[in-house]
């Protein structure tokens, strides 16, 4: 039986990616991600939050996008060990993420904010307050049981 090798990580990019373009034209992008993770201590009863960071990559279509720290990412690949000399001469090994699919969740502002992708915001009107009465639902556009 063949193996599988699936990596899909939700998480905030760490600093501004870096694009490297090749001899050949293909481009590189590489980029931080940040996942965290929080549980309850137990013994306490303390919210822990842990973060991993990641190391991702993308090739081609993937490097054309723009990415910005601070942005919230969807990130699907694969994970994969490389060995590589660094200038020292001394021989290293790198676990990275190698992207297939990279989707923007949420764009961080450069004011500190942050906003989505298709996203508005939410409007609210003081005049006309909202109610949960099943008599003031709309009717759906269809009939879709879904």
């Amino acid at each position: 039986m063949a193996g599988l090798n699936k990596v899909i990580l939700i998480g905030n990019i760490g600093k501004d990616p870096d694009v490297h373009i090749f001899d050949n034209g293909n481009k590189k992008i590489s980029f931080s991600l940040a996942t965290t993770e929080s549980y309850l201590n137990k013994d306490t009863n303390q919210w822990v939050e842990q973060t991993e960071w990641h190391n991702i990559a993308g090739y081609r279509y993937l490097a054309e996008k723009t990415f910005a720290k601070g942005d919230m990412v969807y990130v699907e690949g694969k994970i994969k060990t490389r060995k590589y000399t660094d200038k020292e001469q001394n021989e290293r090994y790198i676990t990275e993420i190698i992207a297939d699919k990279i989707n923007i969740l949420v764009r961080r502002s450069s004011e500190g904010g942050s906003y989505g992708g298709n996203a508005a915001p939410p409007v609210s009107n003081p005049e006309k307050p909202a109610t949960d009465t099943p008599g003031n639902t709309p009717a759906p556009d269809d009939d879709l049981p879904f």
